[in-house]
């Protein structure tokens, strides 16, 4: 007896793989991969990791604090969601771990509505180019596996775009779908939130002729006006609760929008910036608007430009020039790039594509080549850094590792040479490049990471230190926002600002703030040193001499 032959259900594999399924199971592996399992890292991850654990405490509900002292940056959207998840997560993950995905959640509601927006505008075709498109983005990939505000006013702004962008078929529905982004990006955000979005709607009605008829302009001033209502809901409630704090937040709203004194240093560093994070969409997009330069008019190309424009000028004039900052740029590019996409000339998609895998072909290699540094001390003047920065690192479990390795670097050679011959080819494998470069140096360099970036030994040996002080008063001398949460998570230690009331004294030290260990009138009893170079800190623990 002859059997069929099994073409039909190969190819419908195949479709899967490379399909919907397909995307989904990436988009899953890039948000989740190295998003726990670790403690909370130096810097932003701390830092904003403080507010959540002060509202799991039932502390800061309204508006954000740290250690019992106001936290002005961000208001709560963010926060509310990550204490949330945290709250559900707490009987299998940890804390930290639980509240860190919210990061994933804002990234894929970011992902889910710039393909819509893309569907919207430009075809169906373009709805899958989009979604790769944000995933491998190199500016997203560290900030979406952190905890971090700014991904929650990113994912705002593409709700903006998505509901916009639906006006011209349904401008009830896509009016109210923007104007509910507008709201959650005031509440994301605050006054860059409002900034970033509300002008959208004034510019959209004025300029753009498939907005300009009454129904669609009426919707979408409708929209705006429940927007801004929305918005100022909480700003309002926290003025009528405390207006002390209030005044205080909008001293550093201000503050947020205008920045400080600029100069041709800070443009440099800008663009810099901008060039880097933004890759490689700000090509994919420089081609779009050149080749539809004379239909820029139009909905498609003309709401996303106007984006990408009011959010550079706001970034400009803020000087605010952190990598964070950048992530609300990403939904309209991205736009802009996935209208770019079809477009692109043979040529041009083929060099596309062979640059995305050599790219991360040769990323590839050196994490491969931190890996032999850690391991086999080679190269040597690499494996000499490693150790400065994160000394009495000890790596285990090497063997496992390695394999798990090769076969991630071995899954997408596979996955990479089997992709469809299409004009979306390159966006994919970018995307998954960037997926499998997460889940390589997690795989292999997550530990070292967790040694050098965590606050934990810290933390212990301080507790250790206090042990004998036990419910002493603490004094701190301006604890960074970062120390202060660390502190409150794992000491429990909420120190006082005032130094004459205590006898005890907190200080800390960096490169930028380097400390002496003597201190008239004071006498250490303890220091904590971690990490070198650039990552060198340092606790001190004083008692002062007259009550010793």
């Amino acid at each position: 007896m002859i059997r069929e032959p099994h073409a039909p259900s190969s190819l419908l594999l195949r479709r899967r793989l490379y399909g919907t399924l397909g995307l989904a199971l990436l988009a899953g592996f890039y948000l989740l991969t190295g998003l726990i399992g670790h403690d909370p890292w130096r810097g932003d991850d701390i830092r904003y990791f403080g507010p959540i654990h002060s509202m799991l405490k039932g502390e800061g509900l309204l508006f954000p604090q740290i250690g019992g002292l106001p936290f002005l940056d961000y208001p709560p959207l963010y926060y509310w969601c990550a204490a949330s998840l945290a709250f559900v997560t707490g009987g299998f993950l940890d804390a930290h771990d639980g509240a860190r995905l919210a990061s994933a959640v804002f990234t894929a509601l970011t992902v889910y509505w710039v393909a819509r927006a893309a569907e919207r505008l430009y075809g169906r075709p373009t709805r899958t180019v989009a979604a790769l498109l944000v995933l491998g983005s190199l500016g997203l990939v560290l900030h979406s596996h952190e905890t971090q505000p700014l991904v929650a006013l990113m994912a705002m702004v593409a709700l903006v775009l998505a509901g916009i962008a639906r006006v011209p078929e349904r401008p009830l529905l896509g009016s109210l779908q923007a104007g509910l982004g507008c709201a959650l990006a005031i509440l994301a955000a605050g006054l860059p939130g409002l900034l970033f979005t509300a002008p959208l709607f004034a510019l959209v009605i004025m300029i753009s002729p498939e907005c300009h008829n009454p129904r669609a302009s009426g919707s979408l001033l409708a929209g705006l006006t429940l927007g801004t209502c929305l918005g100022g809901l909480w700003p309002l409630i926290l003025h009528l609760e405390s207006p002390a704090l209030f005044a205080l937040w909008r001293h550093e709203q201000w503050r947020q929008v205008v920045g400080d004194d600029f100069s041709f240093g800070d443009f440099t560093r800008f663009i810099e910036l901008l060039s880097w994070f933004l890759w490689p969409l700000w090509p994919l997009a420089a081609w779009a608007l050149w080749r539809e330069r004379r239909r820029l008019i139009q909905l498609r190309w003309l709401l996303p430009l106007l984006a990408t424009l009011i959010t550079l000028l706001l970034l400009g004039i803020s000087t605010d020039y952190s990598p964070p900052a950048m992530l609300p740029l990403l939904p309209a590019l991205a736009l802009l790039a996935a209208g770019g996409i079809p477009t692109l000339r043979r040529g041009a998609a083929n060099a596309f594509d062979w640059f995305s895998a050599m790219n991360f072909g040769a990323f590839a290699i050196l994490v491969w080549i931190a890996w032999t540094a850690q391991v086999f001390a080679w190269p040597p003047g690499l494996a000499r850094h490693i150790a400065r920065i994160a000394p009495a690192f000890t790596l285990v479990d090497a063997l496992p590792k390695t394999l798990m390795g090769a076969g991630i670097c071995l899954l997408w050679f596979a996955l990479a040479w089997g992709l469809p011959r299409t004009s979306g080819r390159g966006a994919a494998n970018w995307a998954m490049g960037m997926t499998m470069l997460v889940c390589l140096a997690v795989t292999l360099l997550m530990p070292w990471f967790d040694h050098s970036r965590s606050y934990r030994p810290m933390a212990q040996a301080l507790s250790k230190a206090l042990a004998p002080y036990d419910g002493e008063c603490v004094a701190s001398n301006k604890l960074p926002f970062s120390i202060r949460s660390m502190l409150d998570y794992y000491v429990g230690l909420r120190p006082d600002n005032d130094a004459m009331q205590c006898r005890l004294l907190l200080r800390y030290a960096d490169r930028k703030n380097e400390e002496t260990s003597e201190i008239a009138g004071w006498r250490s009893v303890w220091d904590f040193h971690r990490g070198g170079g650039k990552q060198y800190e340092a606790l001190y623990l004083y008692i002062r001499q007259d009550r010793d």
